[in-house]
């Protein structure tokens, strides 16, 4: 891997520090060429950096802040009057150049409207999506978004959602031909939002003039099936979506938890199929359709997680997603771009 820089928000999340800091620290253990601008509040990280001997590291720059995101801030008032914050800060660093991605898990409406302001979308892309991992029945991963970015969208932006996906899906799962399915609530053409049913007759027409792979209408049961690739929502579905998901794991460790012997190999079976859908564990999700690329923390996560969001970072970037998005709609149909 070339040598790269990301940017990380220090002070976001539930616990800020206490646990940025520690997934920052095994992050340059695991990666030699991965150097670290890491951005927050000088009271709080200072003793943390000593703590995880990051204040001398030769691979970390340290940029102390005067202001931070908090997770009741309005997402008007942290873009107005938080200029100086650690998550506007490491948006800068990236849109600047001084580094290939951003990772924050902090304010998430705070950080789609910075994202949007001092990154821009591509060319073709109204607003960036939420899109994160869900593990399926047959092993590997299906993508869905958007999981709470953007929660009403038209039928255009839905089927933007789709594009996105797909090359989400192309050079982070290896798909070379995803399934693009449309979350709804039964699988006939007449059922959901009108929004939904249009969007499926674009993706039906672009399916006879550009390729892509339209698999029709996924109901909630199917999220796990394996059945498509790609999950196509707005951000309102999909973020209940994935929150009911989350619960749901979390509901049946902790039964496991409580019983005997068989039921404690159960529960190592359920953490490692399970652990992508537990927020203890959750890696993140990226906001796609930006001119580079920002990934969202959960933000109760642990070290662990903020650490998956790390590297799912880097991932992005040496797969160059921002780029391949917008060769994507440079080369579709430009009336599969109307909103």
């Amino acid at each position: 891997m070339p040598q790269l820089t990301v940017a990380l928000d220090m002070m976001g999340g539930d616990h800020g520090p206490s646990v940025t800091v520690p997934a920052a620290a095994q992050a340059l253990s695991l990666l030699p060429d991965l150097n670290l601008a890491l951005f927050g509040l000088e009271a709080e990280l200072s003793p943390w950096l000593g703590r995880f001997q990051l204040d001398t590291h030769p691979r970390v720059e340290v940029r102390f802040c005067s202001q931070q995101v908090e997770n009741d801030h309005k997402a008007a008032y942290a873009l107005r009057r938080l200029t100086d914050s650690s998550m506007r800060n490491a948006l800068d660093a990236l849109a600047s150049r001084r580094a290939h991605a951003c990772v924050s898990a902090g304010n998430t409406g705070a950080l789609m409207a910075m994202a949007m302001k001092t990154l821009n979308t591509l060319p073709g892309v109204d607003r960036p999506a939420l899109i994160t991992r869900m593990p399926q029945a047959g092993g590997g991963y299906a993508l869905l978004l958007d999981v709470g970015a953007n929660l009403c969208c038209g039928a255009g932006q839905l089927v933007q959602f789709a594009l996105m996906g797909e090359q989400a899906a192309r050079h982070l799962l290896g798909i070379s031909h995803p399934r693009i399915g449309l979350l709804n609530v039964g699988v006939e053409a007449n059922k959901g939002h009108e929004s939904v049913r249009e969007a499926a007759q674009r993706l039906q027409q672009l399916q006879q003039t550009d390729g892509v792979h339209y698999s029709g209408y996924v109901e909630g049961d199917e999220l796990f099936s394996g059945r498509v690739d790609v999950i196509v929502c707005d951000g309102f579905v999909g973020n209940v979506a994935l929150k009911t998901s989350e619960g749901v794991a979390r509901l049946l460790l902790d039964q496991q938890k409580k019983r005997g012997f068989l039921s404690k190999i159960l529960t190592l079976w359920l953490k490692k199929r399970l652990s992508h859908l537990n927020p203890d564990q959750y890696n993140g999700a990226s906001l796609i359709g930006l001119r580079a690329s920002v990934v969202k923390s959960h933000g109760s996560a642990g070290s662990p997680a903020f650490l998956n969001a790390i590297l799912q970072a880097v991932s992005e970037v040496e797969h160059d997603l921002p780029a391949s998005i917008a060769h994507r709609f440079d080369t579709a149909p430009r009336d599969s771009h109307a909103r």
